[in-house]
């Protein structure tokens, strides 16, 4: 048996260990091995960039995935038709000045504590965003609100209506797009105040316990290991399945025969090369969405050789997109070179950048590089970024530019680039709501470059771009209401970007997912969300 199979094999035994053992405490151990037991969905992912659960702080996709299912906003995305809809909320009016949102909070609803949802949790979960100012604040203090003027901006004058003033009239879309995401999710102000730590207002308690009233709640995590969410018995609506195992398996390989031996549900980093084979074993099939995450390589501007345009032009230049696209991430992305993907209000599918080394080269002498130059490119330790930055190690060299790949976990990665300590890195970016600034306003928008502006949400400013030209831009198209005008805005944002910014934007992902035969209903989000594990039944002979 070769290496790779050893060590295939003794991943397999021990995850699935693992798994039956933390299941068993919960009086779901399966009668038979290779069977996931009936009540319960069983998930292979690589979870290793999961830093918290709580909704002010989580950014990160694994842990948004849990969060979209544990908690519940004012206005939700709907799992079939992927459209907002009207969620805790009701309905809402809008002011004449177009400043004032006005929610109705749904009556009747109970967090899993058994606590009723009231508006007041709503303006405290919105309330103490503002005040951690957390990574995703940012999608909610682009509407003006900020810890001094919280108090008065986002207020509840009764247990069903919530007031939120904004700083000048966005386009009303824009609004309650961004409240879809996870950052707007509503926690059980009761139960987050009982567990607060100093000025924490229970972060510290939140990032690994839950206060929701969502479909799941969290019974378990172990930070690299797994996450179990436990059906919420006040939840509105049917819920399939009792529980969630999320089990963190980062080899394609391994998922693949986790997911053959019936050992795993649904198995989602699914390499190129094993979706025929999955499609052809019998008790499998694959399921494919074409997704809203972006891959892309982006160039500290910090780094002196890097801040020079032609540097960045060049490596766009050197990268073999089509190459890339036809071998190592084939049938799980495809070329897309601007920031919105496809399927956003105004996204384009300019293609300005093909393999082209001669002039590349000459753009590299231009900057005063004409033999290359050591750099390092960080990548989260992922089988299919390993291979993505080894064809960019390859390429690269291409035009004399040495790069040495640095591989880490996911939390460090996200770390190192949030402190804007990297040189080149490899990344993916998911859109947080279903309107084009979520991409526009952290690829072509920076208020403070300095690193005391702390922007660690923002693309833009984690690379030390400072986006003069684009700024501006980002600004005037949230406030413009002719639909016409805004999608001008967004094209020509994305062909500045395209030519100037130190983002080389490669692939949109069509994620793959594996899933075993008689599972049922396992939407990963499309475009414009996180995964929906509650819709998800499972019957037939798989099982």
């Amino acid at each position: 048996m070769s290496t790779l199979a050893r060590r295939t094999g003794t991943a397999s035994r021990l995850a699935l260990g693992t798994a039956l053992a933390a299941l068993a405490l919960f009086g779901a151990a399966p009668a038979v091995l290779a069977e996931t037991p009936a009540d319960t969905l069983v998930i292979a992912n690589g979870i290793d960039d999961l830093i918290s659960l709580d909704p002010a702080q989580a950014f990160e996709f694994s842990g948004l995935d849990q969060i979209n299912n544990i908690y519940e906003t004012l206005v939700e995305i709907d799992p079939t038709t992927l459209q907002p809809v009207p969620g805790l909320a009701e309905s809402w009016t809008v002011s004449e000045d177009g400043q004032t949102f006005t929610f109705k909070i749904r009556q009747g609803r109970a967090f899993a504590s058994g606590n009723p949802v009231t508006a007041k949790d709503a303006a405290f979960s919105i309330q103490r965003v503002v005040r951690l100012n957390q990574s995703p604040a940012f999608i909610l203090t682009q509407f003006g609100l900020t810890p001094e003027n919280i108090e008065q901006t986002v207020t509840a004058p009764d247990d069903q209506t919530l007031v939120i003033k904004l700083d000048r009239p966005y386009a009303p879309t824009f609004v309650t797009n961004a409240l879809t995401a996870e950052v707007g999710s509503v926690v059980d102000m009761q139960t987050v105040m009982e567990h607060v730590e100093g000025e924490d207002l229970g972060n510290a308690w939140l990032s690994v316990n839950s206060a929701g009233s969502g479909p799941y709640m969290l019974r378990a995590w172990k930070p690299n290991e797994s996450v179990i969410l436990e059906a919420n018995p006040n939840f509105d609506r049917p819920v399939p399945l009792k529980r969630v195992f999320v089990r963190h398996v980062v080899e394609p390989a391994t998922q693949r025969l986790l997911l053959e031996n019936g050992d795993v549900d649904i198995a989602r980093n699914i390499a190129p090369t094993d979706i025929d084979a999955i499609e052809a074993a019998e008790g499998t099939r694959m399921q494919t969405e074409l997704r809203g995450q972006i891959y892309y390589l982006s160039g500290n501007q910090k780094n002196e050789i890097l801040a020079k345009p032609q540097v960045m032009e060049a490596i766009k230049y050197l990268i073999d997109y089509e190459g890339m696209a036809n071998s190592i991430v084939k049938g799980t992305n495809q070329v897309h070179q601007s920031f919105l993907p496809q399927g956003f209000l105004g996204a384009i599918d300019d293609k300005p950048y093909a393999q082209n080394v001669e002039k590349a080269k000459q753009l590299l002498t231009e900057a005063g590089y004409p033999d290359g130059f050591p750099i390092e490119i960080l990548i989260r330790n992922e089988q299919e970024r390993i291979d993505i930055a080894q064809a960019l190690q390859g390429s690269l060299a291409q035009g004399g530019i040495k790069a040495s790949i640095r591989q880490t976990t996911g939390a460090e990665a996200l770390s190192i680039f949030r402190a804007r300590n990297h040189q080149l890195t490899l990344q993916t970016w998911g859109p947080d709501y279903p309107d084009p600034n979520t991409n526009a306003s952290v690829f072509a928008a920076n208020a403070d470059n300095t690193d005391e502006g702390q922007l660690t949400g923002n693309l833009a400013w984690r690379n030390a771009y400072a986006a003069t030209e684009t700024t501006p831009m980002v600004a005037e198209a949230v406030v413009e209401k002719d639909e016409n005008k805004r999608r001008a805005l967004y094209e020509e944002m994305q062909r500045i970007s395209q030519k100037s910014s130190p983002f080389a934007i490669m692939f949109q992902r069509s994620e793959p997912t594996g899933v075993r035969d008689g599972v049922e209903g396992f939407k990963a989000g499309g475009a414009v969300s996180s995964a929906f594990y509650w819709t998800v039944s499972k019957g037939g002979a798989a099982q």
